[in-house]
């Protein structure tokens, strides 16, 4: 018989147990293994069923256990002392409130950051995640948690999360959509002080409404809010917005998004309102998907007599975004049709012209679509700061988005990086966690995993090898268990009986060199490339003497095909008898896999095509486990590779390069690192009996890179970086400076084409100069209807190729003399130093100048000489 209504009944805790309530709650034993450790002992078995869920278990376990916990002093003890921990942890001052306190009053860090974005990996507990973007997210929280950031998460509850995935018994991959309540998740729903439900709305074409309520995760010390549409004041096309993450059609996706962004922005009030939290002055939009929280806030300005422009302004000056995609195909485009029936007098932001909404959106710049609304575009336009994931992604998004400042090279384009790091406390397995804490102590091991810094690190110098690679078997033995288990429940789910499964008892050594694979399967990640030469694979996976075996996992999208293909055409190779026992595919990967995955494994491969990995964070998780990267030289690998931490595969990247060939020879040199380098090195051993030169490999990579990936770090990079100089402009922004700054762009604008570079000369005209000399610049320049103090005038110099262009190029601003002449002309002066050898070269341009851009580049308008201007300007000295 099936319920016809559903319901959670929730424990009744013994007065004693009653703090374990709050600790459940508070999804830091997520990342805080003592408090982890105490919820296992309520019952080791029930523990393991509920999948690590707190919630789940105290709903599980039987009375007769609490009332006997109740009395068990010991575990009352260490229950008072898990309490306790989380309070101080909640309460006290962590880093930045020590950054607070030693700055000046006028530059203060902000009191609180939002945080928006489509998906948030924080445990197995709460799939709200499909993968990177999302661990990142959670990482990112996590470490803001930890260092005493004010931010305040903002997302959306997927009633199905992602798909669950399993294998058909020809190696296809198959979805699951286990429907999710919400009551039986770490939440809390957001109530008024009346006890009704706290719920946003969105007004929709037709007279509809989009109504969500919203959930709350503790995440230690930051509030994520989760909205839900399903909720029974929406009708029921409205109910299944939130539905699945990345799922439905277009509208389906921009309705996601608008209730992500507005949606968000006013769930963000709801809860500083309810809860007395600290207003939002800075807000970071993690991808494009939330860049209508832009709107939203325009709007809001817009109620309090600010026009479109100035609120406009005041919006970007608070805003940063980060982009995480570095093809044009990653991007959510939608037709500018479809968005424009969902904004404007009949829909949602009434108050906002839809000419305008479109305008965020719209691809102005050669190659762009005008008929399409891009939300990253948006999402640019929208914010002051931007930023990229890693350093070799800042620079692929400054290629992709260059058309948006037109007369700047890429490199000036007003994009940084802050390369991504990953939650230390989260991905660290226990047992080296109680190896570094044994050798620094708990509470430095505890600090070197979260605020970071390599004086804390530098340690590991001083664990003794025999330990180190005791640590390493163990943690591979465990790996060894963990796939045996998995493998044997995947093949039940393919259809294969007990007596067909004898052999996955010998799936497996924890003796032999283990390589991991483990992501999303998009082509671009090459999940098959290991298979472009069989033979070889199947050499090195049986070799008699230096075996390797290899462990892969990965989804591909539900409506990609070409992945789906891919994984079976793995799957069926790994179910090969000859070589099953060395490499195995293990389906559904997810947050719980990866955290035993990691550890186990000796070497972490990725071989995307270059340089389509924005960052890829599974290397630098795996590396903090003391494990090794093998990797092609793409997102992070590309800024840090080191000989000293693993390997790096060749690229074969030629214009001329087909992709087939491409895919052979980084496949050749992949086999060639694995023969000839990386398998002699795990298996020679030295004199000590241990692999002494593979030990000292670990040892660079956890001493060295270690504190590189920290999320610590990366998440200290945005404040100071980012957030502090946002929230800066933020209160400059008042609405006298915000319309001061419309109105100046207006103008300049609209004057700009009378601004000119009409003569530029030096003090010496000749063909060679010698380092450290000191030219005298005089420029003469046209401002039409502008002033000095509309521009800054500069020389532009540095070394040049054959073709005359600058690279590494350094501005210097030069100063006006004087008035402006008869004929309105302008006459600027400055030195130019010759300070570096070889070809050198210089040019002098004009930028716009206030003191409330960010940069000089922000309004993509510049004006350099004109052929007839160059004068004795065209030096060269070699």
């Amino acid at each position: 018989m099936k319920a016809i209504r559903r319901f959670t009944v929730r424990p009744v805790l013994p007065d004693p147990l009653r703090p374990l309530s709050d600790l459940a709650r508070n999804l830091r034993w997520s990342w805080h293994a003592p408090t982890g450790d105490l919820f296992q002992s309520v019952d080791p078995e029930c523990w393991a069923a509920c999948g690590h869920d707190p919630v789940r278990l105290l709903g599980s376990v039987g009375p007769e256990r609490l009332t006997e916990l109740a009395g068990d002093r010991a575990f009352l003890g260490r229950l008072d002392a898990a309490a306790d921990d989380l309070h101080t942890y909640m309460t006290g001052d962590r880093w930045y409130q020590t950054q607070s306190g030693t700055r000046p009053q006028s530059d203060q860090l902000p009191a609180a950051i939002a945080y928006f974005s489509p998906e948030f990996g924080i445990t197995a507990a709460l799939p709200q995640y499909s993968g990177g973007l999302g661990i990142l997210a959670g990482d990112h929280l996590k470490a803001a948690s930890d260092l005493g950031v004010p931010l305040i998460g903002v997302g959306l509850l997927y009633r199905h999360g992602y798909f669950r995935q399993t294998l058909s018994r020809d190696g296809w991959q198959q979805e699951h959509y286990p429907v999710l309540d919400p009551n039986e998740l770490p939440l809390v729903q957001l109530k008024e002080p009346d006890s009704a439900p706290t719920l946003v709305s969105l007004a929709l074409p037709g007279g509809r409404s989009l109504r969500a309520r919203i959930w709350l995760a503790q995440v230690g010390r930051v509030p994520l809010l989760l909205l839900d549409s399903d909720v029974e004041e929406n009708d029921l096309r409205e109910r299944g917005v939130t539905d699945r993450l990345y799922g439905g059609g277009s509208e389906h996706r921009l309705l996601q998004e608008m209730l992500l962004g507005i949606g968000g922005v006013r769930a963000v009030r709801a809860y500083c309102r309810l809860t007395g939290h600290a207003a939002p002055e800075v807000f970071h939009t993690n991808e494009g998907h939330a860049g209508f929280l832009g709107l939203e806030r325009i709007a809001e300005l817009g109620s309090d007599g600010l026009e479109f422009a100035a609120a406009l302004e005041a919006v970007r000056a608070g805003t940063v975004f980060t982009t995480h995609t570095p093809v044009p195909a990653g991007i959510d485009r939608f037709d500018r049709d479809l968005v424009a029936r969902h904004f404007g007098p009949d829909a949602e932001l009434p108050g906002i012209d839809v000419d305008r909404v479109i305008g965020l959106g719209r691809e102005t710049y050669p190659g762009g679509e005008p008929g399409l609304f891009n939300m990253a575009v948006m999402g640019l336009r929208l914010a002051q700061r931007a930023n990229g994931v890693s350093l070799l992604h800042g620079s692929v998004s400054r290629e992709m988005f260059a058309g948006l400042w037109p007369g700047f090279d890429p490199e000036e384009v007003p994009i940084t990086s802050v390369t991504n790091g990953v939650h230390a406390p989260t991905w660290v397995a226990p047992e080296v966690l109680r190896l570094g804490a044994r050798q620094i102590g708990a509470e430095r091991a505890e600090e070197a995993l979260t605020v970071g810094g390599s004086d804390r690190w530098d340690s590991v110098a001083d664990i003794p090898d025999e330990d180190i690679w005791e640590l390493r078997r163990s943690l591979r033995t465990l790996l060894v268990m963990e796939v045996r288990e998995r493998l044997r429940a995947s093949w039940r789910q393919r259809g294969a009986g007990t007596a067909e499964l004898g052999w996955i008892d010998r799936v497996l050594d924890p003796d032999v060199l283990t390589i991991g694979f483990a992501r999303r399967v998009p082509s671009y990640k090459r999940l098959t490339l290991m298979l472009q030469d069989r033979d070889r694979l199947m050499n090195l996976l049986l070799h008699p003497e230096r075996p390797v075996q290899i462990v892969v996992a990965g989804k591909a999208h539900p409506a990609d095909e070409g992945g789906k293909r891919l994984i079976q055409e793995l799957v069926r190779f790994a179910d090969d008898p000859r070589v099953r026992h060395r490499i195995v595919f293990l389906p559904d990967y997810g947050m719980a896999m990866a955290q035993k995955l990691y550890p186990g494994c000796d070497i972490w491969l990725n071989n995307p095509l270059r340089p389509l990995e924005a960052c890829g964070t599974s290397g630098m998780k795996a590396a903090l486990n003391g494990c090794l990267n093998l990797s092609v030289l793409d997102g992070w690998w590309d800024e840090w590779f080191q000989p000293d931490f693993g390997w790096a595969v060749p690229t074969a990247d030629g214009a001329g390069t087909d992709p087939d060939r491409r895919d052979a020879i980084e496949a050749a040199a992949l086999y060639d690192l694995l023969e000839q380098r990386i398998t002699p090195r795990f298996y020679e051993r030295g004199e000590s009996g241990l692999p002494d030169r593979w030990l000292e490999m670990v040892r660079h990579t956890l001493s060295l890179l270690g504190p590189k990936v920290l999320a610590g770090r990366m998440v200290r990079e945005y404040v100071e970086r980012l957030y502090a100089p946002a929230a800066g402009g933020h209160r400059a922004m008042d609405p006298d400076a915000a319309r001061d700054l419309a109105r100046w762009k207006t103008r300049v604008r609209a004057a700009w084409h009378g601004v000119t570079v009409d003569h530029v000369e030096t003090s010496e005209a000749m063909g060679t100069a010698e380092l450290g000399t000191t030219l005298g610049l005089r420029v003469r320049v046209g401002l039409g209807d502008l002033g000095p103090d509309d521009v800054e005038v500069q020389a532009v110099s540095g070394r040049v190729d054959e073709e005359d262009r600058i690279a590494d190029a350094a501005p210097v601003p030069l100063k006006p003399v004087g008035a402006a002449d008869l004929e309105g002309r302008w006459v600027y002066e400055g030195p130019l130093s010759l300070d570096r050898t070889g070809p050198f070269g210089y040019t002098v341009r004009i930028l716009p100048s206030h003191r409330l851009l960010a940069q000089g580049t922000e309004l993509g308008l510049v004006a350099v000489p004109s052929e007839d201007a160059l004068g004795a300007a065209g030096l060269l000295m070699r």
